[in-house]
């Protein structure tokens, strides 16, 4: 496919960058060389400077040498938006460790089939779940556990009164063999005296995501996949200055989203990153406001919960510059109204785990078109292929096919899965499993995934097609559509909505809406109302997961 995107791109933006080589550790000992007294990490009162967690990492980086850590072995983090998890990440990677990262939401079983799929030695996660590791750790290859506490970097007033806000659940450390404090770590060593180069091609992350058979896979990142799509990034954000800005790290840093986009983008620009571990409307809210922060990624439900949080008035959030949004489609009205309220630009994205993860942005301060993923970023090439057959190309514009993506961050494929990686990278390119159209000017739109399409009658019909109209219902705070079986049609369309609050609604009247804004096929057939849809743990909607949950209830889809 011709790059027709490039002649949309904005002023300053680069088509081809020159990648400088340097890897996510050493990125941070140049940002505290550079900005040693700026605020690298804002957390409950606490700011880290850079040149603090410069030596936090390079002392955490000698203590798991101590304990045994060589260069290439896995070192496993089960923790939230901390201090500890920035300190270990960085600390892991300096040490010339992999660092697998684990969302702390993960039953045992998950975390067990992880550890063990990665060949995980060492464990350094929160208190309240060591009860668990500890009971766990038998059944995988983890020999030493690495404890953290929210209260370590707590101002004092806060460590005070911790105990009493956990209302009596302060856990008190279980004494286990190998348990290690990670304040120990920190203080009793020296920094590391000379500490692993890696080569530009070694595995840094590994980060599971959904598999076929659905046991998760580990995608492997190396350390240019990452250091490459953070120079990607910064350089499709012009007019943000280095050392200059306050981000908000409300997405997970165990996700490749949040990994990049706020932990990494931060600490390459020496920007200061204000610590969300839970991230709800009113703690965003509230960082916003407080540290006047000026970048914040996040995805669709969380521009939605704050634009639709009913203390809104009461915070002032225009500092901020601009917004960085993927995950799923981003609503126009929800657009509209974050962007009325700020005076900020949201830039909406692509990308995969796979891509470390961003491949797409609308770029900032140009000419963007809301409701598509933006263009192809610098050194980023894209086609689209038949659906059925990666090896027929589609070259003529909104016609739709799998998305397929080649560049410097894409991943080097996924541990121990060779025949996985080798159905899903084809000479150079990943296939994403998305079905996308382009238009003329090389904004890319994703459709569907090949796996949601619904066959209804005949018809193919892409989910979010309906999930959008539904989303522009006023009363409608959030919504999403699946198949479900039927003798005659093959499938059916159910609508699963969860309503703004203190707004009521009937079945009858959302598919009167549908009716009113879509083709007779792709009109859901069910409504149901439910308080909220399960969602990812940065916040996007599983279909896969409502699918499973409609499936195992008993008797007929419930609604008209």
């Amino acid at each position: 496919m011709e790059k027709i995107w490039l002649k949309s791109y904005g002023g300053g933006v680069p088509q081809e960058m020159e990648f400088e080589k340097i890897s996510l550790a050493e990125a941070l000992s140049r940002t505290a060389k550079r900005f040693p007294n700026n605020p690298a990490l804002l957390f409950q009162g606490t700011s880290v400077r850079y040149s603090e967690l410069e030596d936090m990492v390079s002392r955490f980086a000698s203590g798991l040498v101590k304990l045994g850590v060589k260069p290439g072995d896995k070192v496993s983090l089960l923790l939230p938006n901390l201090v500890q998890t920035v300190v270990a990440t960085y600390g892991a990677l300096r040490a010339g460790a992999v660092v697998v990262l684990n969302n702390p939401l993960y039953t045992d079983r998950e975390l067990e089939h992880q550890y063990n799929d990665s060949g995980s030695k060492f464990l350094v996660c929160l208190d309240v779940l060591l009860p668990r590791m500890i009971n766990l750790r038998p059944k995988t290859k983890i020999g030493k556990i690495v404890s953290c506490h929210i209260r370590d970097y707590l101002p004092f007033i806060k460590k005070l009164l911790f105990p009493i806000v956990r209302k009596g659940m302060h856990l008190n450390t279980p004494s286990a063999p190998d348990l290690v404090e990670f304040m120990d770590l920190v203080k009793r060593y020296d920094p590391i005296a000379k500490p692993p180069i890696p080569n530009w091609d070694d595995t840094a992350v590994l980060i599971y995501t959904g598999g076929t058979t659905g046991v998760s896979k580990g995608v492997e990142l190396t350390h240019g996949n990452l250091s490459s799509n953070v120079q990607q990034c910064l350089a499709w954000f012009p007019g943000f200055e280095a050392g200059k800005e306050i981000a908000i790290g409300c997405l997970p840093f165990f996700h490749s989203f949040g990994l990049t986009t706020a932990m990494n983008m931060s600490i390459f620009s020496g920007w200061a990153d204000v610590l969300i571990p839970k991230p709800e409307p009113k703690t965003i809210l509230e960082s916003i406001s407080s540290y006047k922060a000026t970048y914040m990624p996040a995805v669709p439900t969380l521009y939605n919960g704050m634009i639709n949080f009913p203390e809104l008035k009461n915070y002032d959030i225009t500092s901020l510059k601009g917004c960085f949004s993927g995950g799923a489609p981003l609503p126009l009205e929800t657009i509209r109204s974050f962007e009325k309220l700020t005076g900020a630009q949201i830039c909406e994205g692509y990308g995969l785990t796979e891509t470390s993860p961003v491949t797409h942005i609308n770029p900032f301060g140009a000419v963007t078109k809301p409701g598509t993923i933006g263009l192809p970023i610098s050194n980023t090439n894209a086609k689209l292929v038949e659906i059925d057959d990666y090896t027929k190309e589609i070259t003529e514009p909104s016609q739709p096919g799998e998305l397929c993506l080649k560049g410097p961050q894409i991943m080097k494929g996924y541990i121990n899965r060779p025949e996985e990686t080798e159905a899903t990278l084809k000479d150079g390119w990943l296939l994403t499993g998305d079905i996308a159209i382009v238009d003329e000017q090389g904004y890319f739109s994703i459709v569907d995934r090949k796996k949601d399409m619904i066959i209804s009658g005949g018809f193919n019909v892409y989910p979010r097609d309906v999930d959008e109209v539904l989303f522009t219902h006023p009363k409608v705070l959030e919504a999403c559509v699946i198949g479900v079986p039927d003798e005659y049609s093959g499938e059916r369309i159910k609508a699963y909505v969860v309503l703004k609050p203190g707004e009521e609604t009937t079945p009858d009247e959302i598919i009167d809406f549908c009716k009113k804004n879509l083709v007779k096929y792709k009109v859901p057939k069910y409504v149901e109302f439910v308080e909220d849809l399960p969602k990812s743990a940065v916040g996007k909607i599983l279909r896969k997961e409502l699918r499973r949950i409609d499936q195992a209830k008993a008797g007929k889809p419930s609604g008209k």
